[in-house]
C-alpha cells in the first residue's frame, strides 16, 4: 500500500473491505442501471466529488477519477473491485464529526440505487477521457450536462432533478441574463430564499469558459419554466 498513490492510500482501508462487501452483495447477480446510476451520482453525491464522466466539481469528498485513475492503469483495480470500494464507502463511511459538509452521511443512496450508483462509478471512474454524454437542447443545455448542474438543480427541460438548490424552473423566470449569470459566477451574491450559502462553487468563472457561460445563461433564459423539450 505504500507505494500507491496517496488518493489510493486514503481509500486503503476500504480494500480490506472488498471482499466482504463482495460476497455479501452478491455482485454480478443484479442487472444495475448504469444511466439511471449516473442521475442518481449527480444528484446524491455530485456535490462533493468530481467525476469527469458526471460533469461534476464538488471538492468537499476525494475526485474519484484521482482515486482510481493510477490503479487502473496499473492494473490493479478493474470495475467490480471499484464498484466494491464505493459500496463499502456508501453503507459505512467514516465517523461523523458532527458536519454535514465534511462527513458523507450514511446510506446515501440504499438498495437499488445503490446498485446503480456503485456500477456507474465502476464503469467510468478514473478511466481515460471519460465525459459527459452529448445531450439535446443545444450548446447551453451540453454547458448544463457537462458542469453537472442537473445534480444540484431541477431544471425540466434538461430532465434534472437535483433539490441541493433551487429549483430552476421556479426561480429563473424573469430574470434577466445578467442575473441569471451573476448566480452563476458569484452565487453567493443573492441566495434563494431556504437555501444555505457556500453550497454552489464559486469557481465556475474560471473553470467554464466565457463563450460557454454565455450559451448556458442563454439556455436557461430559454428554457427555465418550460416542459422538457420545451
Amino acid at each position: 500500500m505504500q507505494n500507491l498513490p496517496k488518493p489510493i492510500r486514503l481509500l486503503a482501508p476500504l480494500v480490506a473491505m472488498l471482499a466482504a462487501v463482495v460476497a455479501i452483495s452478491g455482485c454480478g447477480t443484479t442487472n444495475p442501471d448504469i444511466a439511471r446510476g449516473r442521475v442518481l451520482f449527480t444528484k446524491n453525491c455530485g456535490t462533493c466529488h468530481v467525476m469527469a464522466q458526471a460533469g461534476t466539481s464538488g471538492v468537499t469528498g476525494p475526485n474519484l477519477d484521482d482515486a482510481f485513475a493510477a490503479a487502473r492503469e496499473a492494473g490493479g483495480f478493474d470495475d467490480a473491485t471499484v464498484e466494491g470500494i464505493v459500496e463499502a464507502q456508501v453503507e459505512n463511511p467514516r465517523p461523523s464529526n458532527g458536519n454535514p459538509m465534511a462527513s458523507m452521511p450514511p446510506h446515501i443512496v440504499e438498495g437499488t440505487d445503490l446498485e446503480d450508483v456503485v456500477a456507474y462509478v465502476g464503469k467510468y471512474a478514473g478511466v481515460p477521457g471519460a465525459a459527459p454524454p452529448e445531450v439535446e437542447g443545444g450548446p447551453g443545455a451540453q454547458v448544463f450536462a457537462n458542469n453537472g448542474c442537473g445534480g444540484c438543480h431541477t431544471l425540466a427541460a434538461a430532465n434534472s432533478g437535483g433539490t441541493t438548490g433551487p429549483d430552476l424552473d421556479e426561480v429563473l423566470p424573469g430574470q434577466s441574463e445578467a442575473e441569471i449569470e451573476e448566480s452563476i459566477v458569484n452565487p453567493n451574491a443573492k441566495i434563494a430564499k431556504g437555501y444555505p450559502p457556500n453550497v454552489m462553487p464559486e469557481n465556475f468563472e474560471q473553470t467554464i469558459q466565457p463563450e460557454e457561460i454565455k450559451e448556458l445563461v442563454e439556455y436557461l433564459s430559454e428554457s427555465a419554466g418550460k416542459k422538457s423539450g420545451g
